[in-house]
C-alpha cells in the first residue's frame, strides 16, 4: 500500500483534524494521482459519518476514488498531537492514510483491517513515535507489513 518513502511523512505539524486531511489530501494527490480537493471532501463526508480514530492516538481516515488501480497509503507521524474525535477521545500523533479505488468493496475492507492490525501492534507503534526520520518510519512499516504477510 504504501508506494516509497515518499509517502511517509515524519514530523507533521497542523493545527486540528481539519487542517491536517487537507495536508495529507494534498500530498496523498501528488503521490498517488488523484484530484486533492475531490479526495478532501471524500475523507471529510467519510468524518462526519463517525471519526476513524480508532484510538491509542491513532486514526485511519480513509476514502475510495478512481482513478486508482489498488489501495494506496500514506502514514503520517505528527509533531504534536491533534484532537480527532477519536473513540477513547485521545488525540492523535498517528495517522495512516488509506485510499482505494471506486470499487473496491472487499478490497478496501480488507485494506482497513490490515492496517488496523499494523497499527494496534504495540511494539511496531512505540517504535513509530520513537523515529525521527521518514525513510526509518517507512523500513518499520514495510518489516512490519511482511512480517504480517509470512505469518
Amino acid at each position: 500500500m504504501l508506494t516509497g518513502p515518499e509517502a511517509v511523512l515524519a514530523s507533521v505539524r497542523t493545527s486540528g483534524k481539519k487542517a491536517l486531511l487537507a495536508e495529507l489530501s494534498g500530498r496523498a494527490a501528488s503521490i498517488f494521482a488523484v484530484d486533492e480537493r475531490r479526495l478532501l471532501d471524500r475523507l471529510t463526508e467519510r468524518e462526519a459519518l463517525g471519526s476513524t480514530g480508532i484510538g491509542g492516538g491513532i486514526a485511519i481516515p480513509h476514502a475510495r476514488m478512481t482513478p486508482l488501480a489498488a489501495p494506496r497509503g500514506l502514514f503520517a507521524r505528527l509533531a504534536q498531537p491533534v484532537s480527532f474525535d477519536a473513540i477513547d477521545e485521545r488525540p492523535v500523533d498517528m495517522v495512516f492514510l488509506l485510499v482505494a479505488p471506486e470499487g473496491a468493496g472487499a478490497d478496501h475492507l480488507k485494506a482497513l483491517a490490515r492496517v488496523s492490525r499494523l497499527l494496534r501492534d504495540r511494539g511496531l507503534v512505540d517504535k513509530l513515535r520513537a523515529t525521527d526520520s521518514a525513510e526509518a518510519l517507512y523500513a518499520l512499516l514495510i518489516e512490519s507489513v511482511q512480517a504480517q504477510s509470512a505469518a
